[in-house]
């Protein structure tokens, strides 16, 4: 910068032309409008209610309006126009063989939420065809999932005992179905998704770990033919029941059936990961380890000798369940809870799965349909004799591998499973119960995924500690308590990063009139009597705000105690950048008027640089800019560039 002594005429002018800018960009920051509030926001989000109503909508006719809508709501009506039929033969033979993977895949799953096995597969035929109607996703396959009946069946056994009264416990069921379905419409009408977020990615990781090995012991009752077992989910409880079912004789018979076609499974699974083009046999390997294993059954008379066997399937169209629904009982209360929980676990699975596979194909998938579409289903689910139904990664992992193109696959498997109960229920009389824990099994390796708890770990320590919280509370508590410690955990985490945001000191980088953290960047340079700090927070409240005030002064008198007996670097200006805050509330203008306060007690100046536009303009009805002598900036620099030092 020109000296004042060796300054020409010329140059004294260029410094008040420069001046002059300075000023007027100052103004650009204190005279803006007035921004919208919380009325003009609400006022919009009604208009754009109201332009979705076809009547009330005049800029185009009524008719294209009401189609408009019903493609919304519905959205095949958009893609069914274009559908070819060299599609259709890519559909056809996904939705075959997603068939022959779910129809095991649905009577295990049945068994698990301890539920007769008719269940499952009605769960694999309604709502698969009202989510091809109504869903985005081209790939995910619907129907029923370990997860989920694991969580229906530790949570309502605890009202209703599903042996002693499998008719309430069913009821029970149906019931948490409808509640689910009710909430996850509720969430996609009202649009709010963001609540299925509150499970946050690591707790997902831990949760899924956790149920994967709750379910696999489980299964041990199966495998190993145990009559007597526990009805509490805990590891403990499990080994116990294990434990003392050796005490007692016991058939190996089921346990050689069960491992046999395993390992069976297991290997077509690995030779369809090393070549692509025999994706279709782990698909259909459960299938022929169904038909194998009850023909082998059948044939030796092996029930007789101590393998249990599922006998009657009852068959036929999906019997109407709505008298069923239990709206005025003494478990109402805990049946919505149960359902609001199934909910969002549901719901963030499904969403999960059909992201990463619509990341895959390039294309969008709208979150709150999903939801919409899932809602329904399951409502109209519970009124068929369906439990709650969802998105299932292996099976959709099948219908991608088979080359889906829509959701006619979904339509496909539920056509061909409604066959399956019309026309072969009865020949699963002599179906081993060891087999279907053996595809239950097969299929819990997919839902333990150490790759991604190591990276949560190298990543986020507070992240990891959410995973190995819902872990370990689902496998030594319950699944809710799992749940519960994941969100809790998540929270604590919210609530720790708001009321203790960071706060960074500035300098400038050389050449450049940017400004950076001078620990990210040492070569930052920090200037003489200036003190730049940067909030790092988007919200500045009353949880925080006397945090942040404390913080700053903390800096300050460091700063000031290292300056002793060097006068030029005393602080004479502290800069706040706050180009991260977004909002501001009274207890946090309260405190930068005390912030204020403590810095001119010293003889310091307190400057704004790069405030948002609804934080500024809070700030000048608080008359905060005034009482700081408006030492408002456009930036930083613009600061530096115009304080005088």
């Amino acid at each position: 910068m020109t000296s004042p002594l060796t300054a020409t005429p010329a140059d004294h002018e260029m410094l008040d032309l420069e001046k002059h800018d300075c000023v007027e960009r100052v103004q650009w920051v204190l005279n803006t409008p007035k921004p919208p509030g919380l009325g003009h926001e609400l006022m919009e989000t009604a208009v754009s209610w109201r332009n979705k109503i076809p009547f009330l909508n005049k800029r185009s006719g009524w008719k294209d309006e009401l189609f408009s809508m019903l493609q919304a709501i519905f959205p095949i009506l958009s893609w069914c126009q274009n559908y070819k039929i060299t599609e259709f033969k890519h559909d056809l033979m996904a939705g075959l063989t997603l068939a022959s993977l779910c129809i095991p895949q649905s009577i295990g799953y049945a068994t698990l939420a301890k539920l007769d096995p008719q269940y499952g597969l009605y769960t694999s035929v309604v709502p698969p065809l009202i989510y091809a109607v109504m869903g985005t996703s081209r790939e995910i396959a619907i129907g029923p999932v370990a997860v989920i009946s694991l969580l229906l069946s530790s949570m309502v056994q605890k009202l209703e005992n599903p042996v002693t009264n499998p008719i309430a416990y069913q009821k029970l069921v149906l019931t948490a179905t409808f509640f689910a379905g009710t909430f996850q419409a509720i969430f996609g009408l009202f649009r709010s998704g963001f609540l299925v977020d509150f499970l946050s990615h690591a707790a997902i990781v831990g949760f899924m770990a956790g149920a994967a090995i709750v379910i696999g012991l489980q299964q041990l009752k199966g495998l190993l033919g145990i009559t007597h077992f526990t009805n509490k989910t805990d590891v403990i409880s499990v080994m116990k029941a294990v434990w003392s079912s050796f005490h007692h004789p016991w058939n190996p018979h089921n346990f050689i059936l069960g491992c046999s076609f395993l390992i069976f499974i297991l290997i077509t699974r690995f030779l369809g990961r090393r070549n692509r083009k025999l994706f279709w046999l782990p698909a259909v390997a459960p299938l022929i380890s169904v038909i194998l294993a009850t023909l082998i059954v059948f044939l030796t008379k092996a029930d007789k000798h101590g393998v249990k066997i599922l006998k009657h399937i009852k068959g036929g169209l999906n019997p109407s369940s709505v008298r069923q629904l239990q709206f005025n009982g003494p478990h109402v209360g805990e049946v919505t809870k149960i359902g609001l929980i199934v909910a969002i676990i549901a719901l963030t699975e499904a969403i999960a799965v059909g992201r990463s596979f619509a990341a895959v194909k390039g294309y969008h998938l709208d979150g709150n349909k999903e939801m919409v579409a899932m809602g329904f289903m399951n409502i109209i689910g519970s009124f068929t004799s369906c439990y709650v139904a969802t998105g299932s990664f292996s099976r959709t992992a099948v219908n991608f591998g088979a080359g889906c193109e829509t959701a006619v696959s979904n339509i496909v498997m539920a056509i061909t499973v409604f066959i399956s109960l019309e026309l072969f229920t009865r020949l699963l009389y002599y179906t081993p119960i060891a087999i279907l824990a053996s595809i239950i099994l097969s299929a819990l390796p997919g839902l333990i995924d150490l790759n991604e708890a190591y990276n949560i770990w190298k990543v986020d320590k507070l992240d990891f500690l959410a995973c190995l919280g819902a872990f370990l509370g689902v496998l030594f508590a319950t699944v809710e308590i799992g749940l519960l410690v994941a969100v809790t955990i998540s929270f604590a985490k919210i609530i720790l990063v708001s009321i203790r945001p960071g706060t960074e000191t500035l300098g400038r980088l050389p050449g450049s009139d940017v400004f950076g953290n001078v620990n990210q960047y040492p070569m930052a340079v920090k200037t003489p009597g200036i003190l730049i700090m940067r909030l790092k927070s988007a919200l500045l409240c009353f949880a925080n705000a006397n945090f942040v005030r404390e913080r700053i002064m903390k800096w300050v008198i460091e700063v000031e105690k290292d300056s002793k007996g060097n006068a030029e670097k005393t602080i004479q200006v502290v800069i706040l950048d706050i180009s991260n805050l977004t909002d501001i509330d009274t207890s946090g203008i309260a405190s930068l008027e005390e912030l204020h306060k403590n810095l001119d007690s010293n003889g310091m100046k307190l400057a704004i640089a790069s405030p948002r536009w609804q934080v500024v303009h809070k700030l000048k009805l608080a008359n905060f800019v005034g009482k700081i002598g408006g030492r408002v900036y456009l930036s930083v620099a613009e600061a530096m560039d115009f304080l005088p030092i």
